[in-house]
């Protein structure tokens, strides 16, 4: 199973819970496992048409899944797949 670390902006979806271990060959796949178990979570990180959100970037082990095969990104049971919301704000000084 994968281990998938939830960022702090999800985790009230996850009962608290920071990291999720689940089952999927592709990110895609293990995002519909996680939304089945936590309801919810997909539609925060894609949009109506089933891509990733462009706000939000997703990381398997160090990789970008965009700059991989996105959603359809191969997961292999050790891997770790990071969610990562986009930071914004702050000064402009």
């Amino acid at each position: 199973m994968a281990t998938i670390f939830i960022p702090t902006p999800l985790r009230r979806l996850t009962g608290g819970q920071s990291k999720i271990t689940e089952d999927g060959a592709t990110v895609g796949e293990l995002l519909s496992s996680l939304d089945r178990q936590f309801p919810g979570i997909e539609e925060k990180l894609l949009d109506d048409e089933g891509n990733l959100k462009r706000f939000i970037n997703i990381f398997r082990n160090d990789d970008e899944i965009r700059t991989l095969a996105g959603l359809d990104t191969p997961v292999r049971e050790d891997d770790k797949i990071s969610i990562v919301p986009a930071m914004a704000g702050g000064s402009d000084e």
